[in-house]
């Protein structure tokens, strides 16, 4: 049986591996110079070869030969989303006291690290501010932020990044030929592109197509296998969603779909696509398309693509004022109660009313936001909010969402915009006490003439 090319070509010596040459050069370094810490924390995006490189070097520390299928006992390797309670990390920590077998070290690699539980990180910081001499931990995540500072202090971190096309062009080009894949350059830049930087999904995706063709594989052949639309009508469907027209957008978004295209496929190709073709208005849609996934991934694409059609059709009021025309106010009939003989009102002396939140309508309040500033609106469309009494209460998603609302000219906006709530936006951290209605399912509601609910079912359509 042959084996998957992302396994066949695994390195198996730092010098095998492409596309890391800063941080491989740093650990072949520290190797020959025999500085070598007791905690590693290698980060960075999936399949981009932190594990690989962590197996390699603990091999290389240890003075073993490294061959995929072995197994020395010296080399413990622990997967952190399956082993991240406390139980497995003191376990851990009383098996490190015992010296190593063969090798120098005894090393841990973990996996997935930031999958531990807090308890479980407390359990291994432990053992990290005393190690054993003879113990060294590699751990590998791809969410750095998940990890307590605690841990990430008393570590040596490398980063890993996804590989430039050109490295990986060139790098499934020897691969191919070694293998006599007949592959043309144009198609092998659509598994470069597809592969999205990533070693792994780079090899594994070569793999799958290499058999499509007993001839050349051309680029037509892997965009109709693999249900890609091509460049040509994705700029055609942009083209006509900034045309503005809502029967030629849902037609040509139709088609596509029914030639067997998928909705996340077809966003994806769009978001890359914008990305190498930016324009200042395509931005709006660039926002939206990275939240459309299941459930109603159709549906959702759908809404994203026509809004902009559809939103100033909406009817929308504008903020209600509270002084009554050709009236004196409030104020100024204190400060002149002398001079009139008309008396303040008992309920002119009280405080304001309470505003009724049951009028308040959240895609309202996006629309006014919507017209009044764009920015403003692009961040609210990404937060959460939750109404108490009078006041709106805004949770954004992102420190650099709360920064830009919170933003004094922002805030004004926003607060004229909210017709007499006082608006309160929280730091990013925080989240609302009860979960907000869904917006775009309330969109697509609009769109099928009834409710459609978030329960996880299959795709309507």
């Amino acid at each position: 049986m042959n084996k998957a090319l992302y396994r066949k070509y695994r390195p198996c010596r730092l010098s095998d591996v492409v596309g890391q040459e800063q941080t491989i050069n740093t650990l072949k370094r520290s190797l020959e110079q025999g500085r070598i810490s007791h905690a590693y924390l290698f980060v960075g995006p999936r399949g981009t070869g932190k594990t690989s490189v962590a197996r390699i070097f603990a091999h290389e520390i240890n003075n073993f030969k490294y061959e995929i299928e072995d197994d020395y006992v010296d080399i413990i390797e622990i997967d952190g989303a399956s082993n991240r309670g406390i139980d497995d990390v003191r376990e851990l920590r009383e098996k490190a006291l015992i010296a190593p077998t063969s090798g120098k070290y005894k090393i841990y690699i973990i996996d997935e690290v930031h999958m531990l539980t807090r308890e479980a990180f407390n359990a291994l910081l432990k053992t990290l501010e005393e190690p054993p001499s003879h113990v060294i931990f590699i751990m590998a995540t791809t969410e750095a932020n998940k990890v307590p500072v605690t841990i990430t202090s008393r570590s040596q971190i490398y980063t890993f990044r996804l590989a430039e096309p050109s490295v990986m062009f060139d790098y499934l080009k020897s691969v191919a030929d070694k293998e006599k894949i007949k592959i043309t350059d144009e198609a092998l830049e659509v598994v470069v592109k597809r592969g999205g930087g990533s070693f792994r999904d780079s090899l594994s995706l070569l793999d799958q197509i290499s058999t499509l063709s007993e001839d050349e594989i051309t680029k037509d052949v892997i965009i109709s296998a693999l249900g890609l639309p091509s460049d040509e009508k994705i700029a055609e469907l942009l083209e006509t969603y900034l045309g503005g027209d809502m029967a030629k957008i849902t037609t040509g978004l139709k088609d596509l779909l029914s030639s067997g295209i998928k909705a996340e496929s077809l966003t994806e190709e769009m978001i890359n696509y914008i990305i190498s073709n930016p324009k200042p208005e395509l931005l709006p849609l660039l926002a939206r398309l990275p939240e459309i996934r299941a459930p109603f991934p159709e549906a959702k694409l759908l809404v994203a693509l026509t809004d902009r059609v559809a939103m100033p059709v909406v009817s929308v009021e504008k903020p209600r004022v509270t002084a009554v025309p050709d009236k004196p106010s409030v104020k100024a009939r204190v400060e002149n109660q002398k001079n009139t003989e008309t008396p303040l009102s008992k309920e002119e002396t009280l405080p304001p009313k309470s505003v009724d939140s049951s009028t308040f309508s959240w895609e309202e309040f996006l629309e006014k936001a919507k017209e009044a500033n764009e920015a403003i609106y692009l961040q609210l469309v990404k937060s959460e909010h939750e109404l108490s009494g009078n006041e709106l209460h805004i949770y954004p998603s992102a420190k650099i969402s709360e920064a830009i609302l919170n933003a004094k000219n922002n805030k004004a906006v926003l607060s004229n915009l909210a017709g007499g709530f006082k608006v309160m936006i929280h730091d990013n951290n925080e989240k609302p006490k009860s979960q907000p209605k869904d917006a775009m399912l309330d969109k697509i509601s609009g769109i099928m003439g009834g409710e459609v609910k978030n329960d996880g079912g299959e795709n309507p359509f």
